[in-house]
């Protein structure tokens, strides 16, 4: 399989993950305050971030599911048109405060934001399972630079501006713009890599007699349970705690506005700079001892925002917060990857994507309305919490150690 193009693919898509990685940042930190502008309401500070984290989640599993059935390209590249278009949408609602367009485009941007990340499926589809967690974790990789792309576009667009809907729609812009650079990235890869997936395990490209596992069936294997649970409390305390972090340091503590886009930034590259060393770490100590070690990380950064109050200690808890991510989830999406055929693996990690999505929206709406009525110290005790109790539950019942192959043909 040498002359498969995994390397250029896996640029690709790391790329792309970039111009996402990107447009997220300015979701994380205005999404709230884009649609409180509009409509007028402060103690829905939670409302924006849930909209789009709950439109992620349910676009996460019809979208696996179609990956399985046509390949993953089209799907992520509809994923990133959708997300220019919601971009565009959020930037019309910002300038003529026209809530109804700011809400379809957080509703849009959330749904592309989910189609995007499940790129690790496609990185799983490209790489054998000794070595799918560093697959896994190159493509991740290209996330990192949307960290730097973020700050340096957005950042001086918003110095010295108020927070109101004129200085917000040009950002909405440029974060469209992003996202139509990374569907170009996205329709460029060849061939598809749930076709390299078949080529690898040997999976005929077309087989009316096989038999592709029901999800409940899938949900069934050892090990799946485990891996979704660690999946789903990474993902959701991950995306809450960002989400709301932007407004605790700018609304509670009385900084700049702009200062949100370090604090956001340092926590991007906190998920995304180890992810390779961090793959290669996971493929070498197991899935077990990741999926609860990052948990634990994740708790002691969050626990730490009861006491920090600084933009540069709120950015070292929110990186913290984002290796620890890195840690649990690439490990849980290795596993996931392992446990499932190429025709199945889209409609699985599309599943997990559903459940960490919706818990991520709950919490992010939750923890809003806690924030402005209890202070800090609720978000951050109940993220703790919402890590703690799954790392130790997978500790004491987690699957069995060593992963080796995938599971038998169907």
């Amino acid at each position: 399989m040498d002359e498969l193009p995994i390397r250029r693919n896996t640029f690709l898509l790391s790329a792309a993950l970039a111009a996402n990685s990107a447009m997220l940042q300015l979701s994380a930190a205005v999404a709230s305050l884009t649609l409180v502008n509009v409509l007028g309401i402060e103690g829905l500070l939670g409302l924006g971030p849930a909209i789009v984290l709950a439109a992620a989640a349910l676009a996460a599993l019809p979208a696996g599911r179609t990956m399985d059935r046509v390949g993953r390209v089209p799907v992520l590249a509809a994923g990133y048109l959708t997300g220019a278009a919601g971009c565009a949408l959020a930037a019309l609602g910002s300038a003529t405060d026209l809530a109804p367009a700011v809400l379809g485009g957080l509703i849009l941007v959330g749904a592309a934001s989910g189609v995007a990340l499940l790129a690790r499926t496609a990185a799983g589809d490209m790489y054998p399972s000794e070595r799918r967690a560093r697959g896994i974790a190159l493509v991740l990789f290209g996330a990192v630079f949307g960290a730097i792309l973020g700050p340096a576009v957005f950042s001086p667009l918003l110095a010295g501006r108020e927070l109101d809907g004129e200085a917000l729609a040009p950002l909405w812009l440029a974060a469209g713009a992003f996202m139509l650079v990374g569907c170009a990235l996205v329709v460029a890869v060849r061939p598809d890599p749930r076709r390299i997936a078949q080529l690898l395990e040997h999976e005929p490209a077309e087989d009316p007699d096989a038999r592709t596992a029901p999800l409940r069936e899938l949900l069934g294997r050892s090990g799946v349970v485990p891996a979704l649970i660690a999946a789903q409390a990474s993902f959701a305390v991950m995306v809450g705690v960002m989400t709301l972090t932007g407004a605790v340091v700018v609304d509670h503590h009385g900084h700049e506005g702009h200062d949100v886009f370090p604090i956001i930034g340092a926590h991007v590259v906190g998920m995304y700079a180890l992810v390779i060393v961090i793959g290669d770490f996971i493929d070498r100590i197991g899935r077990t001892p990741a999926l609860a070690g990052g948990l634990f990380v994740m708790a002691v950064s969050v626990i730490s925002l009861l006491w920090v109050e600084s933009v540069p200690a709120t950015a070292v808890a929110l990186f913290g917060l984002g290796v620890g991510w890195n840690l649990s989830f690439v490990a849980a999406t290795a596993e996931l990857a392992d446990l499932t055929l190429p025709s199945e693996r889209g409609r699985l990690l599309g599943f997990n994507d559903l459940l960490s999505g919706a818990t991520g929206a709950g919490l992010a709406l939750l923890g809003g309305v806690a924030l402005t009525a209890l202070g800090v110290a609720a978000l951050a005790i109940g993220a703790t919490v919402l890590v703690v109790l799954p790392a130790l539950w997978i500790l004491r019942y987690g699957m069995p150690e060593p992963v080796a192959e995938s599971p038998p043909r169907l």
